[in-house]
């Protein structure tokens, strides 16, 4: 395969934030990996992008079983060889209105193996792909929700505490990587899917485009920060 030819995989691209973020790199001429647990859903999307002539293709992932992931990273490896763009946007939001230490602590480790573990074991998969050329962008699809800040304030505590984690989990690679390989989180926003609901105030469409940059920052473009609208913001 060309080199000129960059290969991204995002994670949960069936629907939504996912969905759109698929679309749009193809759109910028990347060879796109919709990731999905779901094999009807994920293949259906990956058709319905197809027949807008882009250059998308689907893998099954479960990003809440390791040895999914494995498999997957597998397959990436042995039909590409490379991996130059990782997005992390497979999530959950799985509590009412319950305090934290009131709610199923279930709930808080569905959480977690999910919206930390998931994303923990995707890219401990895949950056190797990056290593061996050198070169990597990784993108985790955070919320403000994980921010200190948030949590001196009660409600959302499994999501909050997800998202706590994966913004240290991206400082942490960030400080453990070598080469061009760079990782950092975005906050999309509120956002209308079926996650942030029908009234939230932003489209799927603008949140991607609030993360792509990323996507293609230079060697000079940040590493290990938080983003919002292209915004540095206080983790």
């Amino acid at each position: 395969m060309s080199k000129e030819i960059k290969v991204a995989l995002v994670t949960g691209g069936n629907r939504g934030i996912g969905y759109e973020l698929v679309k749009q790199l193809a759109m910028k001429n990347f060879k796109v990996i919709l990731s999905s647990r779901n094999p009807e859903t994920g293949h259906k999307a990956a058709q319905n992008l197809k027949e807008s002539n882009l250059d998308v293709s689907h893998v099954v992932m479960d990003v809440d079983n390791q040895e999914s992931i494995h498999q997957a990273a597998v397959e990436i490896n042995e039909q590409y060889g490379r991996l130059d763009v990782l997005i992390n946007n497979a999530g959950v939001y799985l509590e009412g209105s319950k305090k934290l230490v009131a709610m199923d602590h279930s709930i808080l480790e569905r959480t977690m193996t999910t919206n930390f573990f998931g994303a923990y074991h995707v890219i401990r998969s895949f950056i190797p792909l990056m290593e061996k050329q050198g070169y990597g962008r990784i993108i985790n699809v955070s919320s403000e929700y994980g921010a200190m800040s948030e949590m001196s304030y009660s409600g959302e505590g499994a999501y909050k505490l997800s998202k706590l984690a994966l913004n240290g989990l991206t400082r942490l690679i960030a400080a453990e990587i070598k080469g061009d390989i760079k990782i950092n989180a975005v906050d999309p926003g509120w956002v209308s899917s079926d996650m942030g609901g029908p009234s939230a105030p932003r489209t799927p469409r603008q949140a991607a485009e609030s993360i792509l940059w990323l996507a293609t920052v230079g060697p000079e473009g940040p590493n290990g920060e938080f983003f919002r609208d292209g915004k540095q913001i206080s983790w």
